[in-house]
């Protein structure tokens, strides 16, 4: 089985709570296996996605938007 890794910056988050709350809400889209956020507190946040299959960046843009974040890039 294949495994895409995907690392997206987040603004906004600020402590555990952010942390645990994007995990929980990224964690929720069909195909995600593991969720690792860096927390860079006031700053970007590096959220990583491992998931079963290619996500969509609207798709973890939704999830960011719902936890209270703002998605801001993309990178590899």
């Amino acid at each position: 089985m294949t495994t895409t890794t995907t690392t997206y910056d987040v603004t906004g988050m600020t402590c555990g709570h952010c942390v645990s709350s994007v995990t929980e809400e990224v964690g929720k889209i069909p195909g995600v296996q593991k969720v690792e956020v860096d927390l860079v507190a006031g700053g970007q946040s590096h959220v990583t996605v491992s998931s079963a299959t290619e996500l969509t960046v609207d798709q973890v843009r939704a999830a960011v938007d719902e936890a209270g974040y703002e998605l801001t890039e993309t990178t590899a």
